[in-house]
């Protein structure tokens, strides 16, 4: 099912500084569809479930140092998605445990770091952030895993 996910704020990378207003991502599976403004995507597609979030949608973050601490690897790789972090690098997963949750939870493994991106026909994964920088909503490849409540 084709999904809009929609923002005051949308952010094609971390630092854009031309933000689109009353924008959306559209995201039909794991992949980005279309990036715009909310009013013609939902004419585009009519038929698409609009998940509508406060504060700034963008690029889900890459995230550069150490996993956090947790009592579990399953744990360990949730801190990060409650981040609003999609992908690590692999220096970081150094046990077979915590590498395997990784996968388990779609987190991207990179062997470098690479700049965070919204694009059509790339991964759909997104972060939504408040005012304060708090992540309130992660999704991976298309899939919503975290929402802060």
């Amino acid at each position: 099912m084709l999904t809009l996910h929609a923002a005051p704020v949308v952010r094609i990378t971390p630092g854009d500084a031309a933000p689109l207003h009353d924008a959306a991502v559209a995201v039909d599976g794991d992949r980005i569809a279309a990036i715009g403004p909310l009013a013609e995507l939902r004419e585009s597609y009519p038929r698409a479930r609009v998940r509508e979030w406060p504060g700034e949608l963008g690029p889900a973050l890459v995230h550069e140092g150490p996993v956090p601490d947790a009592p579990s690897p399953r744990e360990r790789i949730h801190a990060l998605l409650r981040r609003g972090a999609t992908a690590v690098l692999a220096d970081h997963l150094g046990d077979a445990e915590l590498r395997a949750a990784a996968h388990r939870g779609g987190i991207a493994v990179l062997d470098r770091p690479r700049p965070p991106a919204l694009a059509p026909a790339g991964r759909a994964d997104l972060a939504v952030f408040d005012a304060d920088g708090a992540c309130l909503a992660t999704v991976v490849a298309g899939r919503l895993v975290h929402r802060r409540r």
